[in-house]
């Protein structure tokens, strides 16, 4: 293994003793379902359950515990879109270490207020992380702090490093590990002690697919990096120098998840393991569904890197992965405006195990008879051929079904 990185396993080692007792050993579960799904062993490290839903901690914490007596009173400064940016609030609070931290527009409401609530004061400005990190230099110069970089940090890289020392204590045989990548902080700690661990461990980064910066970095690549994505954790434009270096020499590959494959594995997350994951924490078991040649028949180990995720974008989330599956379907079906039509239809949803949720009548359409209306319903149902069932005995009984146009 490259012996010239600025990380090495005894960094790490030395970032897990550091950090003991501050942040959780989060658990590492074999998931029977999941599994079965993916035609591979997965066991999935839960460090959605860090006090602040997030690995982030970790490296935060080593970070902040190298501070001098001076550069703790003068205060830190990050930029993040939300994980760092708690746990670095939270772990400064704890020390009595004042803390500023910059986020971009349009992180998610849910982490800015947290990062708040812990403290900190937050500056939003910035379109991007990159525009963060400009105003964060420009303050940590004008105020005198001390900026923790979110990945390009050598101690940062040691403490996120920490948590494949602990996976691999409690699943030995792990022959794979998939890993989210943003900057490169979590998969580039990861590798080095996991490599160092175990050397013919195989290492799969993660990327979303509108954001494959780390790609482009390492292939020459020039996809595009831009658009809304649900992983905003790992929306990242300029991933870090260190990371580069660490997952060229060590890392397989890199996966790129689109975002149906984002929502169907935080819904897969929830509905089969009970647990909350954010985009970013979702994305390396999207990544392992999305690609079962490589994977299957291996001992996966899946990190699920956070899960500070909007309630309002999770509901969003759950209906769509719903209606993509065919459990939840929106009809539009033309009446005559008439009475008893709504209840006959009703009846003949009911007679086939099919839930009515809501029903919308428009009779606002010029182009037709005035006595004529659209009819909309959304309506559960158990799967996908349960819902062709439904479409079906409608037809059957003389109603042309369709959708409403997007």
């Amino acid at each position: 293994m490259d012996e010239h990185f600025p990380v090495t396993l005894a960094d790490i080692e030395r970032a897990a003793r550091a950090i003991a007792g501050a942040v959780e050993v989060t658990p590492a579960r074999y998931s029977r379902t999941l599994s079965a799904i993916a035609g591979a062993e997965i066991f999935l490290k839960f460090e959605n359950l860090q006090f602040t839903a997030s690995f982030k901690e970790r490296g935060a914490l080593n970070r902040l515990l190298s501070l001098d007596a001076d550069e703790r009173r003068r205060g830190v400064i990050a930029m993040s879109a939300g994980n760092h940016a708690q746990g670095v609030a939270y772990h400064a609070g704890r020390l009595g270490v004042p803390v500023t931290i910059v986020m971009p527009e349009g992180t998610p409401f849910t982490k800015v207020k947290h990062t708040r609530e812990f403290g900190a004061h937050i500056v939003i400005e910035g379109a991007n992380l990159s525009e963060s990190y400009t105003r964060a230099k420009a303050l940590a110069g004008e105020h005198g702090f001390t900026l923790i970089h979110p990945y390009d940090d050598a101690l940062v890289i040691a403490g996120q490093g920490t948590t494949a020392l602990e996976f691999l204590t409690q699943v030995p045989d792990l022959d794979m590990l998939a890993v989210p990548i943003g900057g490169g902080g979590l998969i580039s700690g990861m590798a080095i002690a996991a490599r160092a661990m175990k050397p013919d461990m195989k290492i799969y980064g993660v990327e979303a697919r509108l954001y494959p910066a780390m790609h482009n970095a390492l292939t020459g690549d020039h996809l595009a990096c831009a658009g809304q994505t649900i992983a905003e954790g790992i929306a990242v434009k300029d991933p870090g120098t260190i990371a580069k270096a660490v997952i060229g020499a060590l890392v397989s590959d890199i996966l790129l998840v689109g975002e149906a494959g984002l929502e169907a594995a935080i819904v897969k997350l929830l509905e089969i393991e009970k647990t909350v994951a954010e985009g970013a924490g979702a994305a390396a078991l999207a990544a392992v569904l999305a690609n079962p040649e490589i994977f299957r028949g291996r001992k996966v180990g899946i990190v699920i890197s956070g899960g500070n995720i909007d309630m309002r974008l999770l509901s969003n989330v759950i209906l769509r992965e719903l209606a993509r599956e065919g459990r939840i379907l929106s009809l539009v079906i033309p009446i005559e405006d008439r009475p008893g039509l709504l209840a006959r239809i009703a009846t003949i949803i009911g007679e086939v195990g099919g839930n009515i949720m809501e029903v919308s009548h428009n009779r606002l359409m010029t182009g037709v008879s005035a006595k004529s209306a659209d009819l909309g319903l959304v309506v559960e149902a158990r799967d996908a051929t349960h819902a062709a069932e439904i479409k079906a005995r409608l037809r059957e009984a003389g109603f042309a079904v369709g959708e409403p146009s997007v």
